[in-house]
């Protein structure tokens, strides 16, 4: 059997990926394919639990960093391998992307120690496809400001967010074959557009 595709969505906190996901998610089924969606920190029973940890209880940023690809390790082993090897294609929002992002970007992890840890825990494991939904920083806060109940990172502050992004660019930069940026700051049916033409074409 032919292996499914991996396809992470990434972004800051207020670019609007998941409000996407579900699009893309019809997109997929409408071609034919079997859709694991998922998400990180979580996708399996443990990682949700870690999730809570991570998105409500302060700790070093380091501890963060161990967690998050705790959680991964488990979200490979239970959910994406077995869905990639019987020819699903899986749908994550957010993966390894999201901690060079926020843990060497925002928190100042070292990279070494981030790229150590993506080693160990995925192998030669790399998404297919991401999509990095890119804003401007003053535009994610704005979004941030009319949500739910902030969990600890998008309480940050607007200097915060910008690490992250520059963190991301640079990420993206550094695998241009994988990654698609999307101006964010366009309206849904441009964004939808995008999207077409980019499943389309894989």
């Amino acid at each position: 059997m032919q292996r499914g595709k991996f396809i992470t969505l990434e972004g800051v906190d207020g670019a609007g990926k998941s409000t996407h996901l579900p699009f893309i998610t019809e997109l997929l089924k409408s071609s034919g394919h079997e859709t694991v969606v998922t998400r990180e920190p979580g996708g399996t029973p443990l990682g949700e639990r870690l999730r809570e940890l991570l998105l409500h209880e302060a700790m070093h940023p380091e501890t963060e960093t161990l967690l998050m690809f705790a959680a991964r390790r488990e979200h490979i082993d239970k959910v994406i391998l077995p869905a990639l090897e019987r020819g699903a294609w899986v749908l994550s929002d957010r993966f390894t992307d999201a901690s060079f992002a926020y843990q060497y970007g925002g928190r100042g992890v070292s990279k070494d120690k981030i790229k150590t840890m993506e080693n160990w825990v995925q192998g030669n494991l790399q998404p297919d496809l991401t999509l990095l939904f890119d804003v401007p920083v003053s535009v994610s806060c704005q979004r941030l400001a009319g949500a739910r109940d902030p969990d600890r990172f998008e309480r940050e502050n607007a200097a915060f967010f910008k690490r992250i992004r520059a963190a991301y660019q640079e990420r993206a930069s550094s695998f241009p074959a994988r990654f698609r940026i999307i101006d964010s700051s366009q309206s849904l049916e441009s964004i939808r557009k995008v999207l077409e033409d980019i499943f389309i074409s894989i």
